[in-house]
């Protein structure tokens, strides 16, 4: 670290040999994506080269410093993702919008069919935002809840509940669409 004061770029290769695989790990625990964990390894070494003084060995151990700063950066890195995702939940995609059936010439038809999107909707809306995620990675994004698993880094019970969760409380919230038989119309077809 002194000779990295020193604007010694050697000593910069030397670290970054040394601790980038560590800093990954680490980052990628807490990010669960890849890309994500080797920005946050650039970043930290980016950090290492323009404050080499932020390190104070009076305080303790380089590792525990640079596993500390490493941890911060990457729930940094998590806020602003989740951040981002909640903005986007809160924008209405208009290219989520169902088809219409084809052969719906009615009016009559064509309004409740646009009445029962705009209750599933508002009913989507009122979800926490995990529960709402992986129902839009389900039914829009035609994930499997194996693959909803693989690209949220959630454990896969999780997401099993998140969507099971979900789904009741869909089904509770558009309840006036309900059939005797426990399925709801959508004017287009009948899902369960």
């Amino acid at each position: 670290m002194a000779a990295l004061g020193d604007g010694d770029l050697e000593a910069l290769e030397g670290l970054y040999d040394r601790y980038s695989t560590l800093v990954f790990s680490v980052s990628l625990r807490v990010l669960h994506d890849t890309q994500l964990a080797e920005d946050v390894v650039q970043e930290v070494v980016l950090r290492l080269w323009r404050q080499p003084s932020s390190y104070d060995p009076t305080r303790g151990r380089f590792i525990s410093w640079l596993m500390s700063v490493t941890r911060n950066r990457s729930l940094d890195e998590l806020r602003r993702v989740t951040r981002r995702l909640r903005s986007e939940d809160l924008e209405e995609e208009p290219g989520r919008e169902l088809p219409a059936p084809e052969g719906v010439d009615d009016p009559q038809a064509g309004l409740l069919l646009a009445e029962r999107r705009a209750a599933v909707r508002a009913a989507m809306t009122r979800l926490p935002p995990a529960q709402r995620r992986v129902i839009e990675l389900a039914y829009f994004g035609g994930l499997t809840q194996v693959e909803i698993a693989q690209a949220t880094g959630d454990p896969l019970g999780t997401v099993k509940t998140r969507v099971r969760l979900g789904m009741q409380k869909l089904r509770e919230s558009l309840e006036e669409f309900i059939n005797e038989d426990g399925a709801v119309d959508d004017g287009g077809g009948i899902w369960t």
